[in-house]
């Protein structure tokens, strides 16, 4: 279970990296694809923030990853400068895909196909 400390600095972090990912993040994937903070997670010693992305506008989200990888420590010195005046220690950052979006459009159509092949039933029927 998270702390209330946990949460408060995980929303800091996640507003934050937004703000550094619209500053410099065309200069490490360039203008095409667009990468959203979708969540923060804390761990217990607030040492490690894992950053979930959610990447769009481009056929290759594992290539936006790496680059991303390749740049942590560019991104954390942007994100230090950023949030020194608030927490004592500055987090590691992990990068990682956040799938949730993805996954639901892939349940919306799977249901779409259902319905269209008339395999879905009634409201009736329950």
């Amino acid at each position: 279970m998270e702390t209330k400390r946990q949460r408060q600095v995980a929303e800091l972090v996640k507003r934050n990296f937004s703000i550094v990912l619209q500053e410099i993040g065309v200069y490490i994937y360039g203008s095409q694809p667009l990468v959203t903070v979708t969540e923060v997670k804390m761990s217990s010693d607030l040492g490690l923030a894992k950053i979930y992305l959610s990447i769009w506008n481009t056929d290759n989200k594992q290539a936006v990853l790496l680059q991303l990888e390749e740049e942590a420590p560019r991104l954390r010195t942007a994100l230090a400068n950023r949030l020194k005046r608030h927490v004592r220690r500055i987090p590691n950052i992990g990068i990682y895909e956040d799938e949730t979006i993805d996954e639901m459009y892939r349940v919306e159509t799977l249901f779409n196909r259902l319905h269209e092949e008339d395999q879905m039933g009634t409201a009736e029927e329950e």
